[in-house]
């Protein structure tokens, strides 16, 4: 397997491992809002799931942040003035529709509203497919690997410009030297 793989393969596993991360602090935080996660019987945001996901994204959006800018996306310097930041919050703001709507469907479309139900549809499937979209838009637009450049690519004239073929000397540039005077 070539280089290219072997770094795909890597940046998909960090970035697995992050997403793990960043969705268990998600599910601790979705869960103690809307049901109480064993600590107590009134939870603040019971009827209000979609609101209470929300919040436990934002809270696991900042660690995969910074997981992702220096772990998973290291060796790519970033290309925007906020390091990307505002670039990773509006696509995962966008994305997050995802597992909203995963939510919302088994809460209205289905009925389904208990724990099992609830974690299944927006923290199990609906994340799973946002993480898909947010890695290929997250190496695209946030942490897009470096242009390669050639040193040729910052001179203004080429090697043929520059030497004289009969004689293998350099010859004179355009507006250099006496002739130019």
């Amino acid at each position: 397997m070539g280089e290219g793989w072997n770094r795909l393969l890597t940046e998909i596993s960090r970035f697995a491992a992050v997403g793990g991360i960043a969705t268990f602090a998600a599910f601790l935080v979705f869960n103690f809002l809307v049901h109480g996660l064993y600590l107590t019987s009134d939870p603040w945001l019971n009827g209000r799931p979609v609101t209470a996901f929300v919040l436990a994204n934002f809270v696991g959006m900042v660690i995969s942040y910074r997981l992702s800018r220096y772990w998973t996306f290291k060796h790519r310097p970033p290309q925007h003035a906020d390091g990307g930041r505002t670039a990773y919050f509006v696509i995962n703001t966008v994305t997050m529709v995802i597992p909203m709507a995963c939510l919302w469907f088994s809460r209205n479309g289905l009925g389904l509203d208990d724990p099992l139900a609830d974690n299944l549809s927006g923290v199990v499937i609906g994340q799973l497919l946002g993480q898909a979209a947010r890695f290929y838009l997250f190496r695209e637009y946030v942490f897009p690997a470096p242009a390669e450049m050639q040193l040729t690519d910052f001179m203004h004239w080429t090697e043929e410009q520059t030497t004289d073929s009969s004689t293998g000397a350099r010859a004179r540039q355009p507006g250099h030297g006496a002739a130019a005077d």
